[in-house]
């Protein structure tokens, strides 16, 4: 990415003040991960869209694989506490030219995708393969 786009990138989520940096680079590994779901993996840097909704189910489950019970916590630090505030990242780096859309996107589409509460609640800690030495 461009240094220049990189610099003002950082200083409009600075003065947005709503999101921190950590949280769109966590947005970015959700978008590459629903691409992949929706594209299979690809050789090119080509854009693929993905939909609002298949972008919130990707970080749902990244949130989950990467902080497990603490997902919701983490969250809610970056004061990420509905499916929309996703949205308002997306389109916050729509607003800059980072990322692309489509006629038919908006902002709309990330509008209760999920309830935090529900999405993130119950979490079940795998507990590896069974060893057949076990007592």
């Amino acid at each position: 990415m461009d240094p220049e786009l990189i610099e003002r990138f950082e200083r409009v989520v600075r003065d947005d003040g709503r999101y921190p940096p950590e949280a769109f680079e966590f947005l970015q590994r959700g978008l590459e991960r629903a691409s992949q779901q929706k594209h299979g993996p690809t050789a090119t840097n080509k854009p693929q869209h993905v939909s609002g909704q298949e972008l919130c189910e990707a970080l749902r489950t990244l949130a989950r694989e990467r902080w497990g019970p603490l997902a919701l916590d983490v969250l809610r630090r970056w004061n990420i506490t509905r499916t929309r505030d996703f949205g308002e990242m997306v389109y916050l780096m729509i607003d800059l030219g980072i990322m692309g859309k489509q006629d038919s996107d908006e902002i709309a589409d990330f509008d209760d995708v999920y309830d935090f509460g529900e999405a993130f609640a119950s979490y079940e800690i795998p507990l590896g393969p069974k060893r057949d030495d076990a007592p």
